[in-house]
């Protein structure tokens, strides 16, 4: 051990000067050793951790020892003997405070073994009263009050200016709500880029995988583990577990979070994805929840690399969410490959697949897929058929996701991290070490980007989430406020996209509000004589299982009803609404659409519709609302299923038109809606079509004119259902009894197909309008509350 430094002479400022000098030499010589570096009185003493000094975690603040009492989690079944606490006990712990965030370790082991995040709900009080402590300190958040006690007044009123002013300086982003409610601000300069259909996601997603340095986060509603990202595969190297595995190996430590379903009612089988992932590696943990019996479900879709770059979107990584701009209805391609493969001969294997290395199939066994046709089984066998590719066709599936660089990617991270922790504190077989609690990154590092995507576009982007107390622990529905919003101050049009559409409050049934304002804002036009468009593009048919040909399963008919109910049928549909104001003017301001493709199969001519899971609006060029919320109370209300989306602003402008006046649109939103509209339209084959100007008049008819041709031209060939000549089950029975041209004549139907533009057809509006869609009482589904369904 080093001597201590003698004594110099006293008496002036260079003896002070000197004196902190020799100490500062001594400590460092000290430092030096090993055992000393490493004493727990000598990191005790400097107030330092192995987590002082990461950058990523922010700057240092205070650390220490303190007494913490236990209890005062908010979440119920955690407080210790009921509501007086009587039983809570008092424990000795190393408390480090971080710009947005706290944490408390063993001082054994140096475990952490609770983080508290800093939000709305954070306070920080003094005092006998407040604690029931002498000494104490309490701080507050939505989660816990988190009691601890001092050795004086003095040190007590320390500690809480410290973590005050952290809380309330650094991460005061944090501590407050900020616009539409969210706990996420505005992030101007951040670099994002759309996806539509899931090749390009998919593959950008493999792609940001791949640059993993230290951590990947994944929730989805549903994760496939035998997913392939990257298309057609000739090998394993792009498939997701295999994937994780190598990222795994590498020293990445891998945490996915995903819905326990009951299994009743779903057949996602969550418990064999989670086992398939835990035994590829100890890097990958893998939580589920809810443990209870829920109506409601997480159905975010999240992946998050190092916490710099984030996906998210509609897009789970499962089977049959795969697609390009081709929406093919068939997959034949070399049959040899989609054979039954053998069982892995090692517990940590993934399952294996057969030889790919002559593949040209882009759906492999249960990839393959037609949710109308059958649902999902035998997960547990990846790559066998479920459907016949011989005679049944695939059904295409459309929809949007968004990649995001820096603060916002840190506010996703974020979000994940609250739910992985809260699971953690509130299902005892998650407390054990194995599960360790997760630590978000400083904003302070946010824009250093280790890497980026190709394709990127500079925006302002803000986090948005409905969660509820028994999702993360914290109420929020932000994203139906930006709806509301942004609808609201729409000056010049709206285009959604969306897998649900399920509103017009009624103040029992259904509470959301977005048909209401997309009507409100429709009447403001009419009564200015302004011009405004309303697209809307939603799945001709509900993705449940069922035989339309016979109106359909339960399921299908429940949200059929809610829908139809939004739309078009009863004193609280939107159209009711508009024609009691306008007449037949509301024409002049709505299109309400879905999309349909067509195909070779069998020598025949196929068609089938393409399923729309989208969750995206684009207003006025510039705005753009993309995540996994479904329009309906479910995801919108917050206290239900959970959710994630981001509101994305454009900063870039570029020159377009606006109702044949010049106008400035944003570089995002304009791309991505002249995308969106060449692909529905057709028009890489109709050079005379100017994607443009999306409200004047020459282009709305032009729109309008497509769906009706396409739709006409379909019903012709294949008798396509839904459709508007079937509005009692009687006529639906007399319909289908007639066999379609498609079967009759197939050269005359491949002459006729020629003529479809692109895959827009209108949405059949009067489809067994003379029937009651709800399930009956004596049915399961009739068993089920309504809010299910909404």
């Amino acid at each position: 051990m080093p001597s201590l430094p003698r004594a110099g002479p006293e008496g002036s400022a260079r003896h002070a000067s000197s004196k902190q000098k020799y100490l500062e030499n001594y400590l460092n010589r000290l430092l030096t050793m090993s055992f000393y570096r490493n004493y727990h009185a000598m990191t005790e003493f400097l107030e330092v951790s192995q987590l002082s000094f990461i950058p990523d975690l922010g700057s240092k603040g205070l650390e220490g020892v303190i007494r913490k009492r236990s209890g005062g989690h908010r979440v119920p079944g955690l407080t210790c003997c009921g509501r007086d606490q009587v039983c809570y006990h008092w424990s000795k712990r190393w408390l480090v405070v971080k710009d947005s965030f706290l944490l408390y370790m063993s001082l054994e082991t140096s475990a952490i073994t609770y983080v508290q995040l800093f939000d709305p709900g954070f306070e920080v009080q003094v005092g006998k009263r407040s604690t029931e402590a002498r000494y104490g300190v309490r701080i507050d958040t939505s989660h816990r009050s988190l009691i601890l006690k001092c050795s004086s007044y003095r040190q007590a009123r320390w500690w809480a200016q410290e973590i005050t002013e952290l809380a309330q300086g650094p991460g005061r982003d944090f501590v407050r709500l900020h616009r539409h409610e969210s706990y996420a601000p505005p992030r101007p300069g951040t670099l994002a880029r759309w996806f539509v259909n899931g090749a390009g996601y998919f593959a950008a997603a493999a792609d940001a995988i791949l640059q993993a340095q230290e951590e990947i986060f994944i929730t989805d509603w549903w994760l496939s583990p035998e997913i392939y990202l990257k298309r057609p595969a000739h090998s394993d190297d792009w498939r997701l577990d295999i994937m994780l595995k190598k990222k795994a190996e590498e020293g990445v430590r891998v945490s996915v979070l995903l819905f326990k379903e009951v299994e009743l009612a779903l057949t996602i089988n969550s418990g064999y994805s989670k086992k398939v992932l835990m035994l590829l590696h100890p890097n990958i943990k893998v939580m589920r929840h809810p443990n209870q019996v829920t109506l409601w479900a997480h159905h975010e879709k999240l992946l998050v690399v190092d916490q710099v770059v984030a996906f998210l979107g509609g897009l789970d990584l499962a089977y049959g969410r795969w697609d390009d701009l081709q929406y093919r209805l068939t997959d034949l391609g070399d049959s040899s490959a989609s054979a039954a493969p053998q069982p892995p001969t090692a517990r940590s294997d993934p399952p294996a697949t057969p030889d790919l290395s002559h593949n040209q199939l882009f759906w492999l066994g249960k990839d393959y897929s037609n949710l109308i046709t059958k649902d999902w089984v035998q997960l547990d066998r990846p790559f066998e058929d479920f459907i016949d590719r011989e005679t049944t066709p695939r059904m295409p599936w459309r929809d949007v996701g968004v990649v995001v660089h820096g603060s916002p990617a840190r506010d996703l991270a974020r979000h994940f991290i609250q739910r992985w922790n809260f699971t953690k504190t509130t299902k005892a077989k998650y407390k054990i070490p194995m599960y360790p609690y997760l630590l978000p990154k400083s904003t302070s590092t946010a824009n250093q980007l280790p890497f980026m995507l190709p394709g990127v576009q500079c925006t302002t982007v803000q986090v948005l989430r409905s969660v509820d107390h028994w999702s993360a622990g914290t109420l929020e529905n932000s994203i139906l406020n930006a709806y509301l919003h942004t609808i609201r101050e729409s000056q010049h049009f709206l285009y959604i996209e969306n897998q649900f559409f399920i509103s017009c409050s009624d103040g029992r049934t259904v509470l959301n509000k977005v048909g209401d304002e997309i009507v409100d804002r429709i009447l403001k036009a009419h009564k200015q004589g302004q011009c405004f468009r309303v697209y809307m593009l939603l799945p001709l048919l509900p993705g449940f299982e069922g035989d339309i040909s016979t109106g359909g399963g339960n399921s299908m008919q429940a949200i059929l009803h809610f829908t139809y109910r939004t739309l078009c049928r009863g004193e609280y549909s939107m159209l009711h609404r508009l024609k009691a104001a306008m007449g037949t003017a509301w024409r002049d301001y709505i299109s309400i659409c879905g999309l349909r493709t067509h195909g070779e199969l069998g020598r025949h001519p196929v068609s089938e519709l393409i399923y729309i899971h989208s969750k995206m609006l684009i207003a006025d060029d510039r705005t753009v609302i993309i995540g996994s919320a479904n329009i309906n109370d479910r995801s919108l209300l917050g206290k239900r299923d959970s959710e994630l989306a981001v509101l994305i602003e454009d900063t870039e402008m570029e020159a377009s038109l606006m109702n044949g006046v010049e106008y400035q649109a944003g570089r995002f939103a304009l791309s991505l809606r002249k995308h969106c509209f060449s692909v529905i339209l057709g028009a890489d084959a109709r050079p005379d079509l100017d994607l443009r100007d999306p409200v004047c008049d020459d282009f709305f008819q032009s729109w309008q004119d497509t769906a009706e041709s396409n739709a006409n031209i379909y019903e012709q060939i294949f008798r396509c259902l839904p459709s508007n000549a079937t509005r009692s089950l009687r006529a639906l029975r007399e319909y289908v009894a007639v066999e379609p041209l498609a079967t009759v004549s197939p050269p005359l139907a491949r002459s006729e197909l020629t003529q479809v533009q692109g895959h827009l057809v209108h949405f059949p509006l009067k489809f067994l309008e003379d029937e009651s869609l709800l399930p009956t009482l004596g049915s399961k589904e009739g068993m089920i509350p309504l809010e299910v369904w909404t």
